[in-house]
């Protein structure tokens, strides 16, 4: 299984995968605690962090935990005809070509990342032999214990092929998708067992509650 993460666009009407270097690598160190015996290969992981200030916007569903939701004013931009003056004298609003009056501003609530950890990479030297799913808890345990990440995981899932889709992996963990339809392709591969995986392109989150579910039973879902 490979993933390779990329740079997220960040305008909120679109979500592009281009292939960028990952910033950090990291070595993560053996987790007490689980029942999964220490394995004498170990996955391949790469992972950066991602700071507020970098001012990410995610567009689609995603747990409040993980944004900031901000809202702004921002200056339409569309065509218009002609300026409308109010009573004052001032352009409070502009008279499109249709003939209707939009306001000069609008206000719109814009959905800010939080710091958190970004899955760069991962590959397994033998697949379903359990060093990615190890690889995953190791890092959600760093997470939680991260006073800034508190937490939080994300990853984009870009498959090379389709073959080496990792969205069912990822899904299995607990990771969701921001986009639904992408969660509802997602369930019923799980119902029907299909061997054959649609390559699904997005960004994925671990929500908070799954974070806590695969640390302390190892569930998988």
């Amino acid at each position: 299984m490979i993933n390779n993460i990329t740079g997220m666009d960040l305008r909120p009407q679109m979500s592009v995968a281009k292939a960028t270097p990952s910033v950090t690598s990291m070595s993560m160190p053996a987790i007490l605690g689980f029942k999964t015996p220490q394995l004498k290969e170990k996955a391949t992981i790469r992972v950066k962090k991602i700071k507020r200030g970098d001012n990410i916007v995610i567009p689609g569903e995603i747990d409040d935990d993980y944004v900031d939701i901000v809202e702004e004013e921002v200056e339409y931009r569309g065509k218009y005809s002609q300026y409308a003056q109010d009573s004052g004298g001032g352009v409070n609003f502009f008279k499109d070509t249709s003939g209707l009056f939009i306001p000069k501003t609008y206000k719109r609530k814009t959905k800010y990342l939080k710091n958190c950890y970004i899955i760069d990479y991962i590959q397994a030297a033998k697949p379903k032999c359990g060093q990615g799913t190890e690889a995953i808890k190791q890092l959600a345990e760093k997470a939680m214990f991260d006073s800034r990440a508190e937490g939080r995981i994300v990853t984009f899932s870009a498959p090379i092929m389709k073959e080496a889709s990792p969205a069912l992996f990822f899904y299995k963990l607990g990771f969701r998708f921001t986009e639904p339809k992408c969660n509802e392709v997602m369930e019923e591969c799980l119902r029907n067992n299909m061997p054959d995986i649609p390559p699904q392109v997005g960004m994925m989150y671990l929500p908070k509650i799954r974070l806590h579910k695969l640390l302390h039973y190892g569930e998988l879902f």
